[in-house]
């Protein structure tokens, strides 16, 4: 699929648009945690440019983003921000890009940091052909989830994680939070009148983040992640952003999905973790 769009670089410019709108999704989801549930104590800062989230010890939400992209931080900012999560009792994690300033990563091997865990962060632009491109043929109907309607997309997207022992519960709750962000926007798809599977969307500053993918086991391979992408393009597209991006563990399906629909990738990410 080809727009019209100019063709983009993947350089520190767009790595600070991926990296900034992915840390702008967390904090509406941690402040969404802390309106729903203010006992969790789940909250946010900013050092150096850099976004700490804590939503719980064991959420994938707790960590931080942005470290090095937009200032370049030096020993006491990340004494402040291992005191964040210090706190509150979890790891400091911290998400970087490999765009980051050089000397990020000289603290983080100095502090005794090591990597364990790498994302593929793939972008796409938006035009014309995305505003267009939903598809009526596949039999399965896409419409975004209003208040009442977010029990049923958690419940639907948790089903999805079900046949993995203990993650369905783990993923009942993240959803619950997921669907109550006060800017996200949570995609429902139906099949036959059912709920099959979601997709969630954050919108910040022209880029538009496509997470919360799930179908439920007996839909799928029936053309309900497609739906649900071509529809959240569209949306985008519509609202005035200009680009799309997705978030994949490297030599995944969902890797390869997404490039088989016009995505590329920008840069693989590192998770860094102190050495125990």
């Amino acid at each position: 699929m080809v727009d019209e769009a100019p063709f983009i670089f993947s350089d520190l410019s767009l790595s600070r648009r991926l990296e900034r709108a992915e840390a702008r999704g967390g904090v509406e989801f941690v402040e969404a945690r802390a309106a729903a549930e203010p006992e969790s104590g789940a909250c946010w800062t900013e050092v150096a440019g850099a976004y700490a989230m804590f939503d719980a010890v064991e959420s994938p939400i707790t960590q931080t983003f942005c470290l090095g992209l937009f200032e370049t931080p030096s020993d006491s900012d990340f004494e402040r921000l291992e005191e964040f999560f210090k706190e509150r009792g979890a790891p400091a994690y911290h998400e970087v890009s490999p765009l980051a300033d050089p000397a990020t990563f000289q603290l983080l091997n100095g502090r005794g940091y090591e990597p364990f865990e790498f994302t593929s962060v793939m972008f796409r632009p938006l035009g014309t052909s995305a505003r267009a491109a939903a598809r009526q043929d596949s039999g399965v109907s896409v419409r975004l989830a209003g208040p009442d309607d977010y029990e049923l997309w958690a419940q639907t997207a948790a089903r999805g994680w079900g046949e993995f022992e203990g993650l369905g519960d783990f993923m009942l709750g993240l959803s619950r939070v997921s669907a109550r962000r006060e800017a996200g926007l949570s995609f429902l798809a139906e099949l036959d009148g059912r709920p099959v599977a979601t997709g969630a969307l954050s919108i910040w500053e022209g880029v538009a983040l496509l997470a919360g993918a799930s179908t439920v086991p007996e839909a799928r391979r029936r053309g309900a992640q497609l739906a649900l992408l071509d529809a959240r393009l569209a949306y985008a597209a519509e609202h005035g952003c200009d680009l799309a991006m997705m978030c994949a563990q490297p030599g995944s399906g969902s890797q390869r999905n997404a490039e088989r629909h016009g995505f590329r990738i920008a840069y693989t990410r590192i998770k860094w973790r102190l050495r125990q």
